[in-house]
């Protein structure tokens, strides 16, 4: 695997280096020392991989991305000395097309490096996205009875690449008094997703949590998963944390998600899978589909990224292909018109 460093430390450089080549089958296709210099090394000799820090001179990590993204499109990884302190700019970055953001490895007194287990352990992950090893991420499910009648309409959101800002824009459009419960599965780490939930109540006029295992989804609330593990509905229809399937590249996973929200909701509800790199969500997008559920795919020109919306229409998931604005007014009138009946 290629993968470019971008950071102005020199130190900093080298030491991602020395991370990278110490992983076989790893090399480092070129370092830039701003986001300028990144950009265009990217547009001339795209990488499979970018380690993007944040603070740099002349362009910053954030708008890098950004560029990047709309010209060059590929992997962006943040690494910057501390996502804690740069917590703000991280979640820009990822709201650009940034997949993730990890701290970068320390130098030790003795020379060793410190910290790389981190971004290692998510460079294999992005290697195995790419080599497109899914495996079978869709859950085995068995239908059970009627919901109660209290039992809420449920809309379940995927996102991976680009999708925090894809997230708020939706949520930001669902009303106060919004009768469904709002299921969300975005890739991202565990460490960083609880930030997810703050930003994402701050767009939303909805209450969101972090989802727990054991949660009963109410009307007007919004979930979000915050495990490295896949957020799910159980037969009990509580909100639960499952491992498997343990070899899906994609955590959590979109298709886990829809899938048992498609076996064990037992009430229509309304599914949207917005930009995001690969494939996961798209054959959960289908079994909603055909369990009768309001399906929405995002469209190409309003993606950060194509992949997981462009494989969902592929294989006719989507009852509409809707460009980001009018996702969410789709989504609340296909809600109310459910509850009207």
């Amino acid at each position: 695997m290629r993968i470019a460093i971008v950071n102005d430390l020199a130190l900093a450089r080298e030491v991602l280096r020395r991370v990278i080549l110490s992983v076989p089958g790893y090399h480092v296709a070129w370092q830039a020392e701003d986001g300028e210099d990144a950009v265009s090394k990217a547009a001339n000799d795209p990488p499979d991989v970018i380690l993007m820090d944040l603070v740099m001179p002349r362009l910053d990590g954030v708008e890098a991305t950004r560029r990047i993204m709309k010209q060059s499109p590929c992997p962006i990884l943040v690494v910057t000395v501390s996502v804690a302190t740069n917590y703000a700019l991280a979640c820009r970055a990822m709201g650009a097309g940034a997949l993730d953001a990890v701290d970068t490895p320390q130098l030790g007194p003795s020379g060793a490096i410190l910290n790389a287990d981190k971004l290692i352990r998510r460079l294999k992950q992005l290697e195995a996205e790419l080599a497109g090893i899914t495996g079978s991420s869709v859950i085995a499910v068995q239908k059970v009875g009627p919901a109660p009648a209290d039992f809420p309409p449920l809309v379940v959101l995927g996102a991976s690449t680009g999708g925090p800002e894809a997230l708020a824009h939706v949520l930001s459009t669902f009303p106060k008094d919004f009768p469904a419960a709002v299921l969300i599965s975005q890739h991202i780490a565990a460490d960083f997703a609880p930030g997810l939930v703050q930003q994402l109540a701050i767009w939303c006029r909805l209450p969101v949590r972090a989802a727990k295992s054991g949660d009963v989804p109410n009307p007007g609330w919004v979930y979000v998963a915050v495990s490295n593990d896949h957020l799910e509905l159980g037969p009990d229809r509580l909100l639960r944390y499952t491992a498997h399937p343990r070899h899906s590249p994609y955590r959590p996973s979109v298709d886990v998600l829809f899938t048992s929200a498609a076996a064990h909701s037992a009430r229509l509800g309304v599914g949207a899978l917005l930009t995001g790199m690969g494939s996961d969500g798209a054959a959960g997008l289908l079994r909603l589909r055909s369990a009768g559920w309001h399906t929405i795919a995002q469209d190409e020109a309003s993606c950060v990224v194509f992949g997981m919306p462009k494989a969902a229409i592929e294989r006719r998931a989507a009852v509409e292909v809707l460009p980001l604005q009018h996702i969410g007014e789709s989504i609340v009138s296909k809600i109310l018109s459910q509850i009207r009946k």
